[in-house]
């Protein structure tokens, strides 16, 4: 079990967004490889993580299951060409070095932006969808629980979660500081570039405001509103919307500006237009209509250069956190080897310590019964306690084989254990 965690990974680093997009998988998706993994592999573990940025599987195998794994990918998504699609992932066939990727992936450390808060939620739910199927055993449940933990520790002792570090982020939490001044108000998103799609779904979940999506092709408008549960307008309307909302926010790629001061036909008491457009999109005139503010890019972008220079400062300390947590981990898993003797060497001196009190209080009271049996249990107690605590010391130096073969040997605990099965 310790031996065997894998992963077959891709991520942004290596693959452009045009192949992420082919391999992007929904929750529904995710489910449908699990169960067909469960199917025909003997993993135990079998964790995939899919987010706009990558697309990765973990899992416990004695064999190297790529092969397996891009082809019921491919099949599933409907492509043709698995060999090609093959050499954009990157194989991990340590153990310790898939434990030390999982960590990294899940602190934010490989993120497009470090320290990315939203990557935590989605291994969370990564690992969920894993559990729901049934494809996580003790390895994976106290793997995930370690990692969870780690990212506690590094959002209390560090500031590498501190402030908003990607352009998209610091805008929805501007978005999210400007709408706590309003009651109710109208969000419009125009735009569904890398950006504009970004900035709807870090907004998705946010409540007591109408957020709109408008863009030139309105199917991907539609189906951004259904993903974040926003509403879709039509391109034609922008005047109107652009009139109705609170809070605008553009990225669209145009060589004019397409928001002007025009579009703002009744008297406001403050709206705000933020700018994620180069070269802009809203008219940096509206800055002079009454009630009216424009954010820039620039505005934006130092936000969250800031943050990301505190984030890029704290690398080291959660370097050394995640360092501390697969040590536990690892000593953890390593004891996880002796367990199974531990168990047998335990019923076996059950075994002996029934027959013999069988054997010899055969007209005992029930009294007697009782004090034979609590004496006789704490002299267990105490003689299993040293074998015990050397088998785990012997895990963690790498020599528990040998002390194994011995409380084999001298209990014959594999023949006990085939006795028990009968």
């Amino acid at each position: 079990m310790v031996k065997n965690f894998k992963s077959l990974a891709l991520s942004y680093k290596s693959t452009p967004l045009e192949i992420r997009e082919m391999v992007a998988l929904s929750e529904s998706e995710i489910k449908q490889l699990l169960a067909r993994f469960k199917e025909l592999t003997n993993g135990e573990d079998f964790l995939i993580l899919s987010t706009c940025n990558r697309t990765e599987f973990y899992y416990s195998s004695e064999e190297i299951l790529n092969n397996l794994i891009i082809t019921e990918l491919s099949l599933l998504k409907g492509l043709s060409n698995s060999k090609k699609l093959a050499e954009y992932f990157e194989t991990i066939a340590d153990n310790n070095l898939a434990v030390e990727r999982l960590f990294r992936v899940s602190m934010g450390l490989e993120a497009q932006v470090v320290g990315d808060i939203q990557i935590s939620n989605q291994v969370k739910r990564a690992y969920q969808w894993c559990a729901d199927e049934e494809m996580a055993g003790p390895f994976l449940h106290r793997l995930m629980h370690t990692i969870f933990f780690t990212n506690k520790r590094v959002v209390q002792e560090t500031p590498f979660r501190d402030g908003a570090a990607s352009v998209s982020y610091a805008s929805s939490e501007l978005v999210e500081d400007l709408k706590n001044t309003m009651v109710n108000p109208t969000i419009l998103v125009v735009g569904l570039g890398e950006i504009g799609i970004d900035v709807c779904r870090n907004l998705a979940g946010t409540t007591d405001c109408e957020i709109v999506v408008v863009n030139r092709t309105q199917s991907k408008a539609d189906a951004m509103a259904l993903e974040c549960g926003f509403q879709s307008d039509k391109l034609e309307n922008l005047p109107d919307l652009v009139d109705k909302a609170q809070i605008i926010i553009s990225s669209v790629s145009s060589p004019e500006p397409i928001i002007i001061p025009e579009m703002i036909r009744h008297s406001v008491i403050a709206k705000y237009f933020i700018d994620l457009s180069v070269p802009r999109s809203i008219d940096t005139s509206i800055d002079n209509v009454s009630g009216c503010m424009v954010y820039g890019i620039d505005d934006i972008q130092a936000k969250a250069t800031s943050a990301l220079d505190r984030r890029l400062e704290a690398i080291p300390q959660v370097e050394e956190i995640i360092t501390e947590s697969i040590t536990e981990f690892n000593d953890w898993a390593k004891e996880m080897v002796v367990s199974p003797t531990i168990k047998k060497f335990k019923s076996a001196l059950e075994d002996i310590r029934k027959e013999e009190l069988s054997r010899y209080l055969k007209k005992a009271s029930e009294e007697e019964m009782k004090i034979a049996e609590q004496i006789t249990k704490s002299m267990m107690q105490k003689i299993i306690k040293l074998p015990v605590i050397q088998l785990k010391a012997a895990c963690k130096r790498g020599e528990a084989d040998t002390l194994i073969d011995v409380l084999n040997d001298l209990f014959n605990l594999e023949k006990e254990e085939q006795k028990n099965l009968k």
